[in-house]
Order: C-alpha cells, then sequence, then structure tokens
C-alpha cells in the first residue's frame, strides 16, 4: 500500500513557472505522464496547457521521453550581440531560462517580454530516430487568424511547396481541417493581442507546418525523411520525393543535439511586432569567425523585366552586350551587384552546356573595373550534386555568389542541404540567396545567406489574374501584412521596384512588360520597410534611367541598418517605419487599397535643423499610380508630418 502511494505521488503533475524579465509573461510548464506548457499575460491566459513530446526510436525500443519527476531550475539571462547584416546594429537578447531535466532528456524554455519558446535537447549518444514530434497551440479566445495555406505542390507532394503563400483572414476555429500552413501564422486574441506561432532555430531537422487542432487549436506537422526522389516540379528543376520514411528525422549523435524552438509571439499591438528579435535571438550564433568580407548591397535584376532595355544597339536578352549594360547601370547608380539569372548554364550542369552567348570572363572581369559584383543563379538540384567543386571553381573565377533557387521542400535533407552550402559558399567567401525556402536560423549561424524568397513577391504581378473587380489577390493588403508576419522569421527576397504602377482598375499581369499594383511610392517604400540585405531593383536599366530622381532616392537607401523605431501599423492596413545607418534617417510608410491620413513624429532625430528629401503620392495617383511629388523641407524631432496615403499608396524620407 505504501508503495503504490508513493507511485501515485510520482507520477502526480508538476507545475514550473517562468516570467518575462519585465514579469508581464509567463510560462507553467507541467510535467506528469503528459507535458504541457501554457502562456499567460498579466494573469491573463493567451494559450491554455497545450501538448509537447516526441515519439523516438532508439535501437529497438520506441518511447516518449518521460519528464515526470524531472527537477527543474530557473535562471536569468542578459546579453548583447552584434549583429552582421541586419536592421540594428545590436540585439538585446534577454530572457528568463526554465530547464527541465529528466535523465538524457532536457526541456528548455525561455520566456522574452514579447514572446516564449521551448526546445528539447537530446543527449543519447549514437543513432536515435524521430518517429513523430507534438507540438500543440491552444488559444481560447482566439479571433481571426492570418492562415498562410500550403497551395501549388511542385508534382503533386504534399510536402514540396515555394513557401509563397497569401494569408486567409478566418477565424481559427473556421481554419481548413485537411490543409497546411506555414508560418509565421496570426491569431487575433482579445485585447488587441496577437499571438503569433513560428519556429526558429531549424537544423538538421524539417521545418514546422501547422494543421487545424481541435477548437481554436494548431498542430505542428512535418514532413518525412525522404527516400527516393526524382527530378520533376515545375520546369523539371525540382528533386521531388516519391517515397518517404514513417519518421521525420534520424540523427547520429556524439554530444547532444538540440531540437528546433517552438515559439509564441505575444504582442498588445501589432506595431509590436515590427521589431520584434526572437528569431534571430532563437538562432544559432554566427560560426564565421570573419565576416568582413560579406559585403551586403543592391542588385540589378534581370528576370523580372525581362531584360526589356531600350535605346541600345545590341538585340537585348541573355547575352554579353545586355549584361555589359546592366553593369554600366549598376555602376552608375551605385548598385553592389548584377544577377544573372537562369540561362547562362546548362539544365542539368553549372559547368558544362554553358551559354555560348554569355562570356562569363568577360562579365567578370568588366565588373571588377566598375565595381560591380556578379551572382549567377543556380536550382538548388544542380549546387547540391558537386557543391565543392562548383564554389571553389566560380570563386577563382570572381563570382560574388550565387541564387539558390527551387529548394522548395524543408524536410530534414533540405535543410541539412542549406547549411552545407552555406557553409562551402563561406569558406569561398560567396554570398547565397535562398529561393523556395523562408528563414529559419541559418542567416545568423552563416550571414553570407542574406537572403530569402519564401515570399509573394512582385514576380507574382506577371501572371497575376484579372477579375471583373480587378486583380484577383489583394497585393497591397498582402504587402502590409508581411511586414508583421513573414519578416518575423527574416529577411525576404520581395524583389521590388516597378516603375510601372498601376491602380486596382488598370493593373492586369503581363508576363514580359509587367507592373505593379500600388502607387509608385508604395514600390519605393519597400526599400525602407522590407528587410533585405540582397535587395533587388526588379524593373529595367531603361525604366530605372527614366526616372532618376526616383531611381537615385531607391540606390541611396541602405540593406542593413544600425537602428529601426516603429512608428505604427497595423497588419493587412498600413505600417510606418524609420531605420537609420551612420547619422541618416530613412523613413517608409505604405497603406492597403484604403486611402488614409497618417502623422509620423520624427522624435527619433537628434536636436538641431535637418534637411529633408520626401516623395509622396501625387494629388493623382488615385487615377494614374504612377503620380508622385517630390520636395525637400527643413525638419525637426519637434515636429510631427501629416502624409496623405493614396489607395494602395507610399511616402518616403530620407534625412540627413
Amino acid at each position: 500500500m505504501l508503495c503504490l502511494v508513493f507511485q501515485a505521488m510520482c507520477l502526480r503533475a508538476a507545475d514550473f513557472t517562468v516570467k518575462s524579465p519585465d514579469g508581464h509573461l509567463s510560462v507553467t510548464l507541467t510535467s506528469g505522464q503528459e507535458l504541457t506548457w501554457r502562456v499567460d499575460r498579466d494573469g491573463a491566459c493567451v494559450m491554455a496547457p497545450s501538448s509537447l513530446g516526441l515519439r523516438v526510436r532508439e535501437g529497438k525500443r520506441v518511447y516518449h521521453p518521460d519528464f515526470s519527476g524531472a527537477k527543474g531550475t530557473v535562471t536569468s539571462h542578459a546579453d548583447k550581440w552584434n549583429t552582421v547584416c541586419y536592421r540594428k546594429a545590436v540585439v538585446d537578447d534577454r530572457y528568463n531560462l526554465l530547464t527541465l531535466k529528466a535523465g538524457r532528456w532536457t526541456v528548455e524554455v525561455r520566456v522574452y517580454d514579447d514572446g516564449a519558446a521551448y526546445r528539447f535537447v537530446s543527449g543519447v549518444r549514437g543513432p536515435l530516430v524521430i518517429e513523430d514530434e507534438t507540438a500543440c497551440f491552444r488559444f481560447p479566445d482566439a479571433g481571426k487568424a492570418f492562415i498562410p495555406y500550403v497551395n501549388d505542390n511542385r508534382g503533386g507532394e504534399r510536402w514540396c511547396y515555394s513557401f509563397e503563400s497569401y494569408y486567409d483572414e478566418m477565424p481559427l476555429s473556421a481554419m481548413f481541417a485537411d490543409s497546411l500552413a506555414i508560418t509565421p501564422l496570426a491569431v487575433s486574441l482579445k485585447g488587441g493581442m496577437k499571438a503569433t506561432v513560428m519556429d526558429a532555430g531549424v537544423e538538421n531537422y524539417p521545418g514546422m507546418m501547422l494543421l487545424k487542432g481541435e477548437g481554436n487549436s494548431l498542430k505542428a506537422a512535418f514532413a518525412p525523411l525522404p527516400l527516393e526522389t526524382e527530378i520533376g516540379g515545375y520546369d523539371r528543376l525540382n528533386l521531388v520525393p516519391v517515397k518517404r520514411a514513417g519518421h521525420i528525422a534520424r540523427i547520429d549523435n556524439k554530444k547532444q543535439f538540440a531540437f528546433p524552438w517552438r515559439a509564441v509571439v505575444v504582442t498588445t499591438s501589432d506595431a509590436a511586432l515590427l521589431d520584434c528579435d526572437m528569431a534571430w535571438c532563437l538562432a544559432p550564433a554566427c560560426r564565421l569567425k570573419d565576416t568582413s568580407w560579406i559585403r551586403p548591397g543592391k542588385v540589378a535584376w534581370d528576370w523580372w523585366n525581362n531584360t526589356n532595355v531600350t535605346g541600345v544597339d545590341f538585340l537585348s536578352g541573355m547575352n554579353t552586350p545586355t549584361y555589359r549594360h546592366y553593369i554600366d547601370f549598376a555602376a552608375a547608380n551605385h548598385l553592389e551587384y548584377i544577377i544573372i539569372d537562369e540561362g547562362w548554364s546548362g539544365k542539368e550542369s553549372l559547368l558544362a552546356d554553358l551559354s555560348p552567348d554569355i562570356a562569363l570572363d568577360s562579365l567578370l572581369d568588366y565588373g571588377r573595373r566598375k565595381g560591380v559584383g556578379i551572382i549567377l543563379w543556380a536550382s538548388w538540384r544542380n549546387l547540391k550534386q558537386h557543391t565543392e567543386e562548383v564554389m571553389r571553381h566560380y570563386a577563382e573565377m570572381g563570382v560574388s555568389g550565387f541564387k539558390v533557387d527551387f529548394f522548395d521542400r524543408d524536410d530534414q535533407e533540405v535543410i541539412q542541404s542549406a547549411y552545407d552550402i552555406a557553409a562551402c559558399a563561406a569558406r569561398h567567401h560567396l554570398l547565397v540567396d535562398y529561393h523556395g525556402l523562408k528563414p529559419f536560423g541559418i542567416q545568423r549561424a552563416y550571414p553570407n545567406v542574406l537572403n530569402f524568397e519564401g515570399v509573394k513577391g512582385l514576380e507574382n504581378s506577371k501572371w497575376e489574374p484579372r477579375t471583373a473587380s480587378g486583380p484577383l489577390h489583394d497585393q497591397p493588403r498582402y504587402d502590409v501584412t508581411v511586414p508583421f508576419l513573414r519578416m518575423q522569421a527574416g529577411p525576404m527576397d520581395y524583389t521590388p521596384g516597378a516603375m510601372q504602377n498601376a491602380t486596382k482598375d488598370c493593373f492586369f499581369g503581363n508576363n514580359d512588360h509587367p507592373m505593379s499594383q500600388g502607387t509608385r511610392v508604395h514600390q519605393m517604400a519597400m526599400y525602407v520597410i522590407f528587410e533585405a540585405p540582397l535587395q533587388m531593383l526588379a524593373d529595367s536599366p531603361t525604366k530605372y534611367m527614366r526616372e532618376q530622381e526616383c531611381t537615385d532616392f531607391i540606390a541611396a537607401v541602405p540593406t542593413v541598418f544600425d537602428e529601426t523605431v516603429v512608428i505604427g501599423g497595423e497588419m493587412g492596413e498600413y505600417v510606418i517605419l524609420a531605420r537609420r545607418k551612420g547619422s541618416t534617417w530613412y523613413l517608409g510608410a505604405m497603406t492597403s487599397w484604403t486611402a488614409r491620413d497618417v502623422e509620423i513624429p520624427l522624435g527619433m532625430l537628434p536636436a538641431g535643423e535637418h534637411r529633408a528629401v520626401m516623395f509622396q503620392d501625387g494629388v493623382n495617383a488615385a487615377k494614374e499610380a504612377t503620380d508622385y511629388r517630390r520636395t525637400e523641407r527643413t525638419v525637426t524631432a519637434g515636429d510631427t508630418l501629416r502624409v496623405r496615403l493614396a489607395p494602395g499608396g507610399g511616402w518616403v524620407m530620407r534625412v540627413g
């Protein structure tokens, strides 16, 4: 009888609570036969007790790590670290940490002022198979959610996707039960709060997707480990899995293995999401001893504008004269790079069947003399075959980096390959820009990974369908949603800069002569608001030269900053930010198709009078989206500017 009582006491659930440094947010981890975590803010429930756990196989034994009877400790952490390519020069990394240990397994819970995250850490030595992982997020007071559903699967494979999704805005309880969603995903709570679910610090493990759980809840889903793949997908550029294992990961561990973080960002206003550093704080620390060679900057890009240059004496296209012209344009406007996109190499190799129309050696030499680097496009499936050989060869030629395209998966194989490519590129002092992936933490570990796509960027305007009432998709609303959500995870290769701009009634998709939804200054404001250490100028040199005063402004906006100040914003409605580089401030505002008047206080400026250059929507921008007005004026820190944003409009200012 005494033994039974003792066993019952051991199985009794134990609560471990840890609070944020400012005391507002708290997490309660309950250990017992089931492990759950709960998030509260100022005593009110944000996330109800939600299950977390692993099912692992060690040899022939399959088990769930048991945390009943585990010991917990709480410690505080306060640190600052310098960034390489980010929206601020220094990140303040402050959190309280709960560590729960049970034999060879540990759960770590970090609580920041603006969110909480947990991860498992394994001390198991030798092979370990992860059969599945449980990660649930239960929001009792959930309202509207911003859900980026998975669609347009490559080769019809469920887990093969480019991570580009518009946001379906619906009650969380109405989320489609049969559909995967990518992260970050936001849920509206009472009192104007938002809870944003995401993963971070992913390495040698699949990324987290989300499914509808019971009621107002989400549950994690993970791509199983691929066993066989075949060439397929769009234009046969993908490696599409045709057979997957019954487990999600296999780990050959010699010391310990840290699983990815499962995070919930909790903010009392939408604007607070615009400067949340949790994804970066949860990422692996920088692994490069020398980062001085990493050169962020702007890129003149060929693909979106279909190499449509005019007023020249050569036939434009994928040929040497055209890219010399792009180099000339880049040099004249102090852009750091050009990209030579798909077509310079053969379909099946980056070393053979090179285009005879592109004299790469000559272009590299010309670019060196002009101070302009060249970045080459590559498909992931080609680059992964001979990564070291390809990287060494083109680094020796003088290529600056690679835009690696069509990953279109984030299972364990692809995530590990992304790390391998980044490490190899770093050894050869090459930059990389990943397409078909969203950020997952690698950008801090390897800051030569400057950018990611995983966003419904400007390219989508080339094939955007039109309905009787206008474009099928509301791009300006998306433009003022992604800074709050997609940018939580990291930088994004939206590829802005259209000089052909259209109102809702004038817009139509045109692959060879594309245009953008919204005003000219809406596009210009993206250079301040959208984070991209490798930022594109997507339109043609001809159009930029015709619009030189707009080009002069966007070409001068830095791609990394020393400080960011959030002025205001509401998800899906509008956004206003200020960023500083050195002593110069850059301010930007964008709105949805809803015109609005906004107030922009300039309290971030230093004392004294400052000369400012502003671009704002012209008085006729609601009818003609290219209409804008450029003005110069003196401003002070005590000023508050009143700005009218046209439908789909924008505003930018440079001070200093």
